[in-house]
Formats: C-alpha cells, sequence, structure tokens
C-alpha cells in the first residue's frame, strides 16, 4: 500500500508541474473539480444528468484549459519540450483527448442510426428521454474510457501503474479542488502563469 500510494503521489505531482502553469486552466480546473463533485453525487440520484454534468460542464472546462490555455512551448520549469512531455504522460495525451472527445461528440448520433441503439434503448418519444439516452451513452463512454486506458497501461507498463491511474482519475476532483482553489484569486491580480517556485524547489531536491 505504501508503494501504491507514493505511485499515485508521483503521478499527481507529474500531472501538475507539467501541465497545471497556467493560472486559467488552473481556475478551470478548479470549476471542472466543482462540477465533478456534484456529478458524483447525481450518480445516486440521476446518473444520465450526472453525465451530462461531467462531460458538458466538467470535462468541457477541463479540457479547454489544456488546449486553449496551457503553454505548450518548452517547459523552462522542468526543463522539458512538449514533445518530451506527451510522450511520456502516462493517461490520455492531447492526441488521445482529441480521439476521445471526437467520440463524444459522434456518440450520441448513434442513436440517429438506430435509436435503439441495438436494443439497449426503447426509441425515445420525447426530448426528455432523448437527453437521458444520450447522458447514459456519455456514461458508458466515460467508464469506457476509463478502463480502456487502464487495461492499456497494463500491458504497455504494469498493473500498478494502470490501478494508480485510475485511483488518480477518480479522485482528482477532490485533490483538484484542493490544491487550484486559489487559482481564482490569483488570477483576479493579474497573474496569468503560476511562477511554480514549489515545484522547481521540489524538482532539484529530486521530488
Amino acid at each position: 500500500m505504501k508503494e501504491f500510494l507514493h505511485a499515485l503521489k508521483v503521478q499527481r505531482w507529474d500531472d501538475h508541474r507539467y501541465y497545471h502553469h497556467s493560472r486559467i486552466n488552473q481556475t478551470l480546473h478548479f470549476i471542472s473539480a466543482i462540477s465533478f463533485l456534484v456529478a458524483y453525487v447525481m450518480l445516486f440520484i440521476n446518473p444520465a444528468y450526472a453525465a451530462l454534468i461531467g462531460w458538458l460542464i466538467a470535462m468541457v472546462t477541463r479540457q479547454s484549459g489544456h488546449f486553449f490555455f496551457e503553454p505548450l512551448g518548452y517547459d523552462h520549469v522542468n526543463q522539458a519540450s512538449q514533445d518530451h512531455k506527451e510522450a511520456i504522460k502516462v493517461g490520455y495525451n492531447l492526441q488521445r483527448k482529441v480521439i476521445l472527445i471526437a467520440v463524444w461528440a459522434l456518440a450520441p448520433f448513434s442513436l440517429l442510426i438506430d435509436p435503439t441503439l441495438l436494443g439497449a434503448f426503447e426509441p425515445a418519444t420525447s426530448k426528455s428521454a432523448l437527453v437521458d439516452q444520450v447522458g447514459l451513452i456519455w456514461l458508458s463512454l466515460g467508464v469506457a474510457g476509463l478502463l480502456f486506458r487502464t487495461v492499456h497501461l497494463f500491458f504497455i507498463r504494469d498493473v500498478q501503474t494502470g490501478l494508480v491511474w485510475m485511483t488518480k482519475i477518480l479522485t482528482d476532483p477532490f485533490h483538484d479542488f484542493m490544491i487550484y482553489r486559489s487559482a481564482p484569486l490569483h488570477l483576479l491580480r493579474g497573474e496569468l502563469i503560476d511562477p511554480m517556485v514549489h515545484t522547481m524547489h521540489q524538482t532539484e531536491q529530486g521530488a
């Protein structure tokens, strides 16, 4: 368990220091974290609506921070190129995220081809029923995307790496809420880029 927790800490650390320099990105992750926490609660009330919150609010804010605001040039803090960071990323790098987002955007159109989705649904007879079905499709996609990458990591890395990554993803909303809760304040003060002083110090110490 100690080794597992250490590996989780390392994955969290690498994710923060490599991919969260922008205060706008951090702020969007804070908003995303709140949205995901609401979605977690909604899973026990209305799973379809939980998926809608998760994809339309939490994922959109989270990924737009990475795509539009995070610096993509040479990382002087970590002395690493963007290509190097993308190559070593454990989870979904930007290229894999583009594929996942494309599948997410196209998935609802499957109901136009087959309104029953191979017998999984009754044909929707109202807008609310259609929204519920889209939500359940997106929920299934989220679960499938999580399990696919986890199992993929079993083969290209090892079982522990996969399980650690899955644990990280599921608990990221709690972690991101805590570490990025002050980002909006920094942003209001005009600080667009986190100086990452703590990151440079810990990197020098071999964290």
